[in-house]
């Protein structure tokens, strides 16, 4: 029992400890790629925080079952370094025997998991997604920005102008560029404001001269005018009723058969049984020499992590492609890795090896 309770207090301290700093990493690496994307006018400069927010909420799964299985390694490779191993092996407990004190600490940390799995990650990709599509959706006068050249939602107008209210409503300077199958047109215009005809809006332009270049017949006209209007949409994003399966909830895919679906629920429930193989895999890898530097573990530790964590990115590929099955992807990769680890840490707790059972085959003969 005290043995049980001091290597609890161990993995929470190195479990808290990891955890901190991957959040930190994670938080840092998606600032950058957010702020990214405000530069690109794809994420709304003012909600760059909740996006982050979002972001890194769904990666959190991830981030827990990688900070478990480094406070795991880092924990066990430290008993063998301080030859606390050799007390526990001499009183007849194996290997093996980590197991149940190190489930009674993770059991808690492996349901988190799951249910950020199940739960929080379609939410928070929900969430992130809403607030891309409704910067993106705004009007194509929301999206100029003085002295920059900006594209409309449906990306075949360029605007410029100054804009001289804060309501958008009207400007100075302007610059329009049209691109259309068979023709280009550049307008451009001293001033301008912004009316609402009907249910569409109109840029009425003053003092301005347009462009336009047929395509077809290589022709050009030009022409002046004092007041010119058009037409720039409230909204050009047309809502989809096609929601990406990443937003979609558990108990959705649960009833969906088709493939992308099934890939992405092989995906959460991934996630979950990952989680659980780490802490077996965590046992095997931690054993070491004690003379030898604990660095090496946790390299191969993360090493494996990444592997298993590119091999459920390649099956969410496969599933829904339609390359590989759900059940063959979940037995083929997750079972195999359950046995591989169970067999790695069978092998050391009854001290295997390929010279004793050759020994052993030759007495029999």
């Amino acid at each position: 029992m005290l043995f049980d309770s001091s290597l609890r207090k161990e993995l929470a301290r190195s479990f808290g400890a990891s955890l901190v700093v991957l959040v930190t990493i994670v938080m840092t690496m998606t600032l950058i790629r957010t702020l990214s994307l405000a530069n690109r006018g794809s994420v709304n400069p003012q909600e760059v925080t909740m996006v982050m927010g979002y972001t890194v909420l769904g990666y959190l799964p991830l981030i827990i079952t990688l900070a478990l299985f480094i406070a795991i390694v880092g924990t066990l490779s430290r008993m063998y370094r301080d030859s606390e191993m050799a007390i526990w092996f001499s009183a007849g407990r194996g290997l093996a025997a980590f197991l149940p004190p190190l489930f009674r600490f993770a059991w808690p940390i492996l349901v988190v998991v799951a249910g950020l799995s199940f739960v929080v990650w379609p939410w928070a990709n929900s969430q992130a997604l809403e607030l891309r599509d409704r910067y993106g959706r705004r009007g194509d006068l929301e999206r100029v920005a003085p002295g920059q050249f900006q594209e409309s939602a449906n990306g075949r107008r360029v605007f410029f102008l100054d804009k001289d209210t804060p309501d958008n409503k009207s400007g100075r300077n302007i610059f329009i560029s049209t691109s259309e199958p068979a023709k280009e047109t550049i307008t451009s215009a001293r001033s301008g404001h912004v009316e609402t005809i009907g249910d569409a809006q109109f840029l009425l332009l003053q003092n301005g001269q347009r462009m336009e270049n047929h395509l077809a017949d290589h022709t050009m006209r030009v022409s002046e005018f004092e007041e010119y209007g058009s037409r720039v949409s409230a909204s050009e994003f047309a809502a989809s009723d096609e929601s990406p399966a990443r937003t979609l909830s558990t108990l959705r895919l649960l009833v969906d058969r088709r493939a992308p679906q099934r890939a992405e629920l092989a995906w959460r429930i991934g996630l979950a049984l990952a989680a659980v193989n780490f802490v077996v895999l965590a046992v095997s890898v931690s054993s070491a020499n004690p003379r030898a530097g604990r660095s090496g573990h946790l390299i191969f530790a993360l090493f494996a992590f990444v592997v298993y964590y590119n091999l459920l990115n390649l099956g969410l590929n496969w599933i829904a492609t339609g390359r590989a099955g759900f059940g063959a992807f979940l037995l083929g990769v997750h079972g195999l890795a359950f046995v591989v680890a169970a067999l790695w840490l069978g092998q050391q707790h009854n001290n295997w090896s390929l010279a004793a059972l050759l020994r052993g085959r030759r007495r029999t003969a």
